[in-house]
């Protein structure tokens, strides 16, 4: 029943972000994960179920996108609003996004090195996840680079940066946090539902 829910969730707000999406083509660039991950789910779903925690989280990690999709991740209201009420110099739900860039894909790496047994010590596969993590954000980063190469004007709303220099960085910074934040927060819940499923 659970899955069917968070599959009608994925979906409503799916095609919610697709209806009159600010910008077509950053729609497309910031919804495919999301459409690649829901896939990649679907294919592996019988052969390798995962936990209900890491489930969520990707659930979570994919509205992010499509939200960020739908209004281009530098224009979403909610974040307009904290910016001018806490007088930020930009809309910051791009951060949001890369800190869950760290987040989501540290439960999935952990629950994959776990099952598989590759790494048998916890102290390095954290620091394997957490490498992980960083390693999968700087590969963002330069897709998002190749995009703005290869575009020109148009991949402005996919980039985001907001004339903040440093752009780059913090989001890599905040997908570091986010993979810490998740071993340390999840690691026992996580645990506890992987023992579940054996």
């Amino acid at each position: 029943m659970r899955t069917f829910l968070w599959i009608f969730i994925y979906l409503t707000v799916l095609i919610w972000s697709g209806i009159s999406p600010k910008d077509h083509y950053t729609w497309l660039l910031e919804v495919l994960p999301a459409l690649l991950g829901f896939i990649t789910l679907a294919m592996t779903y019988r052969r390798f179920r995962l936990t209900s925690v890491a489930y969520f989280l990707i659930l979570i990690h994919c509205v992010i996108l499509m939200v960020g999709g739908h209004y281009t991740y530098a224009e979403v209201p909610l974040f307009n609003w904290i910016r001018d009420v806490f007088h930020q110099a930009r809309n910051n739900y791009d951060k949001v996004g890369h800190f869950a860039q760290g987040f989501v894909p540290a439960v999935v790496a952990r629950e994959i090195l776990i099952r598989q047994s590759v790494i048998k010590t916890r102290g390095w596969m954290n620091f394997f996840v957490v490498c992980f993590c960083l390693a999968f954000s700087a590969v963002y980063e330069l897709i998002e680079w190749g995009v703005a190469v290869l575009s020109g004007q148009a991949a402005e709303a996919f980039l985001g940066t907001q004339g903040y220099a440093w752009d780059t960085q913090s989001d890599m910074l905040l997908a570091w946090i986010g993979a810490v934040s998740a071993l340390v927060f999840l690691g026992s819940l996580h645990d506890r539902q992987l023992k579940n499923l054996s």
